[in-house]
């Protein structure tokens, strides 16, 4: 479990970062990584490598959603708390304003949603150098985001299969939907979605792979007003026939109160899985309040007893199964799949925003009760950062 001493300290640094939106430009966690290619898409890179790193480890690719950075979406999401307890790397690209105003992966670009091009390339061309310097694993690189960096990890899946083992889509949408600005927001909403055997065709057109695709981890809150619920199954729907599974899921069950799906290949291995998070909004699920809790919950970093962060690399094989704290109820194998679900939205004929700005909160309600709470808040008032 975290230290105290910790949280503090990543409070801080956030509360002396003094942007306006709240978010730091880089956590004192992560490195800046340089000299890595030509870097088409002029992104910035970070790396975390923890002291624990063994040869041929794992690395993780983390992308960040609109108006964050590296550092916040660490903070915020864990990683590189995870890092430090499971022994693998982390590479953090990271967008700049000069590319998109809102910090936003351009992930509907034509010149960078692409092979070889833009930014697309240029995470790539990062992977390699993370890959190659600190002697890692190439057969374990994995791939997660959030909403444009969820759509984003869609992208580098389709455009480089043969580069990754797993990804996983937060929040995020299909490969290949969309190709202007306006097509874009369409598909947040959930409008003009192409059709499942189009939706296939994309990811296959994107490169002449051949072997076995990543394996997929999909997360969606029934609440979500800025990208759709809908994209969710979407999603599965790309992906299902490139591993050939049944339409019906092989596993239904339910974890820390959320549903999971998963489906299988010939071998009987769990290729795709999909956790509706029920109630939650736009955002990263946590469990900030448990022991085995990983993260802080703010801006898009929310509450919602199951850790994403944690459960992703369970079903990529970094983390041993631990099912301790967690309601988990298993169900013979659904007879049918799922309709779609119709989109919550709550914003009705309006365009929907890519993302609204704030801050990270920590109040009372977000720590335990007793005397840890206490505690907790005492440290908190003295570093200045609660009143």
């Amino acid at each position: 479990m975290r230290k105290i001493s910790d949280t503090i300290n990543r409070l801080a640094a956030l509360r002396l970062a003094g942007t306006t939106n709240g978010f730091s430009a880089v956590s004192s966690r992560l490195t800046p990584l340089f000299d890595f290619g030509s870097n088409p898409g002029a992104l910035n890179g970070h790396v975390y490598i923890p002291q624990t790193l063994a040869p041929n480890s794992a690395l993780i690719v983390v992308l960040h959603g609109c108006t964050q950075n590296a550092g916040s979406y660490d903070i915020g999401a864990g990683w590189s708390d995870m890092a430090d307890q499971h022994g693998f790397a982390l590479l953090f690209p990271e967008q700049q304003r000069q590319n998109n105003p809102n910090l936003c992966f351009n992930w509907f670009s034509p010149g960078d949603n692409r092979r070889d091009a833009g930014e697309a390339l240029s995470i790539r061309q990062m992977v390699a150098a993370v890959t190659a310097r600190h002697e890692l694993d190439p057969a374990r690189v994995f791939v997660t985001g959030l909403s444009a960096g969820g759509a984003m990890t869609s992208v580098m899946l389709a455009a480089y299969p043969e580069i990754f083992a797993g990804g996983a889509i937060i929040a995020g949408l299909p490969y290949g939907c969309a190709s202007t600005v306006p097509q874009a927001f369409d598909r947040m909403r959930g409008h003009g979605m192409p059709s499942t055997s189009q939706l296939s065709a994309l990811v296959r057109a994107a490169s002449d792979y051949k072997g076995t695709w990543p394996t997929l981890s999909i997360w969606h809150g029934t609440a979500d007003a800025t990208v759709s619920y809908g994209n969710a199954q979407a999603i599965i729907d790309q992906w299902r026939p490139l591993h050939r599974t049944r339409a019906a899921p092989d596993h239904v069950e339910v974890i820390g109160g959320h549903g999971r799906r998963a489906w299988t290949d010939a071998s009987g291995r769990e290729v795709i899985e999909e956790y509706t998070i029920q109630g939650m909004g736009h955002g990263v699920p946590l469990d900030t309040l448990s022991e085995d809790g990983f993260g802080m919950s703010g801006a898009y970093m929310l509450e919602a007893n199951i850790s994403s962060t944690l459960h992703i690399c369970r079903f990529w094989g970094l983390v041993q199964a631990n099912d301790k704290g967690a309601a988990r109820i298993v169900t013979k194998p659904a007879p049918a799949p799922r309709e779609q679900a119709v989109a919550y939205d709550a914003i009705s004929n309006a365009m929907p925003p890519i993302f609204a700005r704030g801050t990270f909160t920590h109040g009372r309600d977000t720590h335990r009760a007793g005397g840890v709470r206490k505690i907790i808040e005492d440290a908190l008032r003295s570093a200045g950062l609660m009143r």
